[in-house]
């Protein structure tokens, strides 16, 4: 048989699904559409997530509504780790694959000693299968008995290679750092400790990072004074405490647990500004007119003294008059705190009027008893000194920002780029039903449509669109702007405990600031900057890579939790709102947040279709539709803390109808409810989460340079 003539090679990523057949999305693909559906038998052996080359197939140009291709090469492989349960299959132990994504089972090779038939474990993948021989793996962590909370968590932070505890020569480091601020290294810093300077966070939070100030200057304008630790100063490049953060890139919060990014010795010690002693800081002074417009800034390294340690509850207390008490406790700081609040709908008011987005989203936290276990579901609530610490800490890092770009300084900026025209164009058509139309997708039009749907029914569904059209936050080296701040600069700069992208601008100012003392290299460029613009460009790579995998790693996390506590709630009756809408179900979500399930099977017996576009499901022969936004009333029917999937059926329907929740339903494509969608717009919230976490071993992470509290 001749061979089928190859006219075009397409690189691309490889997504595979449960039934087999999989979808190519090409390097220099733009949209979903633009991706190439590869049939079952045209694989190549590739696995979820592989890079591969596939040849594009003129015979059969669609299925499933696109364009089919077959791979002929793996050109690079992602799954060097796979985590799963252990079964037995006749004399061998073979590993059950947690992904149902990825093929299985596969065979354990070599020594298991110890291991147990229905424990979760991972397994080093040493070959990935052919027609005649099945995928092999060396047995290198277990993780407890399979179906627990505990057990899933640990595999899910090995999977995603989040490290619990820190290697011993970083705890060395971190031990050898000092526990209080030396006099020696004060030269040549501005000395702030006489000025009144407060740090305002969550009543649990350790690690504090940011304070602020406000006065008056000479002409009455206002002098903002935002407050960041100098962690780099106690983090040198190339040390091991530098290189470990590299590796993490971010601190990562669960429930009531923090793993963070750098060790408890700085991050809740010598780097946090805790109230009443002498901490290191880089300090960002804005003077603002009346109307929020910044005239003019100074950066500086400077050394604080924290007047007061405020939390957000008595803050919002003290604001809303509601708190005689704490109004006698802190007289210093009322009037201060009150100025505080007034600036800050200053600033908000500006942003608005350049076109930010007010992406309106809530936010769900867990609450656990002291051994650890989820008892509680709540929706965080924002209140003004929340928005008040995010509008200032918005404001240093535009601030920031447009500093380093203005002296051509290299930086790592945090990106957010309008929406593709393909994006757009879908907006458009999901919008037009509800009645709004635009010709361009800016984001001026977008907060129009805001503001015109607030109160109206259709506004979470015409939210969650907007939401869906935006394109993900992430980090360059490159200035591209920030289109859902409509800020034309835009960095990290106030969180560097937390996030590495931040201690990569506090280097590049600390040595532009040592740069500018000398006024022969005023407006020269340094031998440093090239270097630190390499420097930088690895650092925004791996940041982003990092930030992703915490995100999804605290997602999944999170459902693992909220079905522990819905064990205790199956069988009751409780209201919902569609949040998501599928071929295979509709997800429901609770006024707390907790989401689940309603399986097809288990709705009203009709033949559903998916109508992507109104994210609807529509009955064939009744007629009935469920749309995303419409409210039900739900039974929790199941509940599965080592999988964290939570199944509902609609009240009045026998539990028994419910059929089983296959593990496909873990990994199927879904139309993004509220909850999904808001944490692409991470700016817009804060989140303030820490506590600590536990170790285990695993193989060593690639090194640098080869390749919960969110605030700003």
């Amino acid at each position: 048989m001749a061979k089928k003539k190859v006219e075009q090679i397409i690189t691309g990523i490889f997504q595979g699904t449960s039934r087999g057949f999989g979808f190519l999305t090409p390097e220099d693909g733009k949209s979903r559409e633009d991706d190439y559906f590869i049939p079952p038998r045209a694989t190549g052996g590739a696995w979820d997530g592989d890079k591969v080359q596939a040849a594009p197939d003129p015979e059969t140009p669609w299925e499933e509504g696109r364009r089919t291709a077959s791979v002929v090469r793996v050109v690079e492989r992602t799954n060097k780790f796979v985590t799963g349960t252990v079964e037995k299959l006749g004399r061998d132990l073979w590993l059950k694959p947690d992904s149902d994504k990825l093929p299985g089972p596969i065979k354990i090779s070599g020594k298991a000693r110890g291991v147990r038939v229905g424990e979760k474990a991972a397994v080093e993948m040493l070959g990935y299968g052919t027609a005649k021989t099945p995928p092999m793996g060396a047995l290198r962590e277990t993780f407890g008995p399979a179906g627990t909370r505990q057990s899933s968590t640990a595999a899910i932070l090995y999977h995603y290679e989040i490290e619990p505890e820190f290697p011993p020569a970083v705890l060395d480091a971190a031990a050898r750092a000092p526990r209080e601020v030396e006099k020696d290294v004060l030269t040549g810093r501005t000395d702030l400790r006489d000025r009144m300077i407060i740090t305002i966070d969550g009543a649990a939070s350790k690690d504090l990072d940011d304070a602020v100030s406000l006065e008056r200057d000479e002409q009455g304008r206002w002098v903002l004074g935002v407050h960041i630790a100098d962690v780099s100063h106690y983090v040198q490049e190339k040390s091991p405490l530098d290189l470990e953060a590299w590796e993490r890139g971010t601190s990562v919060y669960f429930a009531d647990k923090v793993i963070p990014m750098l060790p408890v010795e700085l991050s809740n010690g010598i780097c946090s500004l805790n109230p009443g002693v002498d901490r290191l800081t880089i300090s960002c002074f804005m003077t603002l007119a009346a109307d929020g417009r910044e005239e003019e800034h100074t950066i500086c390294k400077s050394v604080i003294r924290s007047t007061e340690r405020m939390t957000y509850e008595d803050c919002n207390r003290l604001l809303a008059g509601e708190a005689p008490d704490l109004e006698k406790r802190y007289d210093n700081i009322l009037p201060m705190l009150r100025d505080m609040a007034v600036l800050a709908r200053v600033l908000e008011k500006r942003r608005k009027l350049r076109g930010s987005l007010d992406l309106e989203t809530s936010e769900s936290y867990i609450v656990c008893d002291g051994n650890g276990k989820p008892v509680d579901v709540k929706v965080r609530k924002r209140g003004e000194s929340e928005a008040l610490i995010e509008s200032f800490m918005l404001s240093a890092n535009e601030c920031v920002a447009r500093h380093l770009f203005d002296r051509h300084k290299p930086a790592v900026y945090r990106v957010h780029e309008k929406p593709s025209q393909d994006k757009a164009e879908g907006l458009r058509t999901m919008l037009a039903p509800f009645g709004y139309t635009f010709r361009e997708a800016d984001s001026f039009v977008l907060q129009k449509i805001l503001e015109d749907v607030k109160g109206k029914p259709e506004a979470p569904i015409v939210s969650t669109m907007v939401l869906r059209s935006l394109m993900k936050a992430r980090y360059d080296v490159q200035n591209l702007g920030h289109f859902g701040l409509a800020a034309k600069y835009y960095c990290h700069f106030t969180s560097p405990i937390r996030r590495y992208p931040d201690l990569m601008v506090h280097r590049v100012l600390t040595q532009e600031l040592a740069d500018e003392a000398d006024p022969a290299n005023v407006g020269r460029t340094m031998p440093w900057e090239k270097r630190m613009a390499s420097v930088a460009a690895r650092a925004a790579e791996q940041s982003s890579q990092r930030e992703v995998a915490a995100q999804n790693a605290e997602r999944e996390i999170e459902k693992l939790y909220m079905a522990e506590y819905m064990l205790a709630h199956v069988g009751e009756t409780m209201a919902g709102t569609v949040s998501g809408v599928t071929k295979f179900g509709l997800f429901v979500m609770l006024p707390s947040g907790v989401e689940g399930l309603i399986p097809a099977e288990a709705l009203p017996r009709d033949h559903y279709h998916l109508d992507d576009q109104r994210m609807a499901l529509r009955g064939e022969h009744t007629g009935r539709v469920f749309s995303f936004g419409m409210p039900l009333t739900v039974v929790c029917a199941a509940a599965d803390p080592g999988s964290g999937q939570i199944t509902f059926h609609l009240d009045g329907m026998e539990p028994e109808t419910v059929p089983e929740r296959p593990d496909t339903l873990r990994q199927g494509r879904r139309t993004p409810g509220a909850r999904s969608a808001a944490r692409r717009s991470s700016e817009h919230r804060s989140n303030e989460r820490r506590s600590g976490g536990e170790r285990r071993s695993r193989p060593p992470r690639h090194k640098p340079g080869k390749g919960g509290k969110r605030r700003g």
